[in-house]
């Protein structure tokens, strides 16, 4: 069976997200004791599983995601490595369908190399003082300027910080934070520099769910676009997630949906050498 290993939100090798890829034959999905098993031993942020479907539904493929710890309700960066995959070696061709948690999705691929995705947009609640987890500033190690909690595909809070410096400085809590929503933390502030190719930037921490920093979360961009589309009055963003390994995506808010842009590269092509 193969297995690729896909950088995601990324032009070049070794920066980005990376991700498991595994294509599986049509029949449905193996016991979620394997896949669970297969995830944890490649240790990414996510492994997603997809498997085609029978032509003529609303969907072209199934498709799941798990961490080394957990299966996830929605995740972006590895939805983009499976389209990747998908089109790099000839497996499918023109737009793309998923069948997943939070519904149908969409994977486009563009003239330019890039793909784009189609998610739910997620909803914003903010949240009081009275309101907030209690602990958030402790466990981050900064002041909040802001918290909202997200919708139920992604359950994370939002949290709005002074300004990007603080953002790239935080070391935070992450025994703390892991008890502070549904699966993670999204930290977020305003560009210094707009100038420099990016509207925010944002960092995202999981340790809920077993990662305690992801490089690059496409998910929570479909909070942090509505999110920084009120506050910049643009519908087309381009975010950089400020972690180690860096990663752009750009983002267009259309109502109900969020369109998530970005680059990949396949850095590993290999062989699992186990079935379920």
């Amino acid at each position: 069976m193969r297995i690729r290993i896909v950088d995601a939100f990324t032009d070049r090798p070794f920066a980005g997200n990376p991700a498991g890829v595994l294509l599986l034959d049509s029949g449905g999905f193996p016991d979620d004791t394997w896949l669970q098993q297969v995830a944890t031993e490649v240790n990414l942020s996510e492994t997603a599983f997809a498997h085609p479907l029978p032509p003529g539904g609303e969907a072209d493929w199934a498709l799941r995601w798990f961490t080394p710890a957990t299966e996830v309700d929605m995740c972006g960066h590895a939805t983009l490595a499976t389209a990747h995959v998908l089109h790099s070696t000839g497996r499918a061709s023109g737009p793309l369908r998923f069948a997943a948690r939070p519904g149908i999705l969409g994977a486009t691929a563009c003239e330019d190399g890039t793909l784009t995705l189609d998610f739910p947009t997620s909803t914003l609640t903010p949240l009081t003082p009275l309101t907030i987890p209690d602990g958030v500033q402790a466990a981050l190690g900064a002041d909040p300027v802001s918290v909202h909690d997200t919708s139920e595909h992604i359950g994370d809070l939002l949290v709005e910080l002074a300004d990007e410096r603080t953002v790239r400085g935080l070391a935070p809590d992450f025994a703390s934070l892991a008890a502070l929503s549904r699966r993670g933390i999204i930290v977020t502030a305003a560009a210094e520099d707009p100038g420099r190719g990016y509207d925010f930037v944002s960092r995202g921490f999981f340790p809920g769910v077993g990662i305690d920093e992801d490089p690059v979360t496409g998910s929570a961009h479909t909070a942090l676009a509505p999110f920084w589309s009120a506050r910049l009055g643009r519908t087309e963003l381009t975010g950089l997630q400020v972690s180690a390994r860096t990663g752009l995506v750009r983002t267009s808010l259309r109502g109900e949906r969020t369109l998530l842009t970005g680059r990949a590269v396949t850095v590993i092509d290999g062989e699992l050498l186990t079935s379920p």
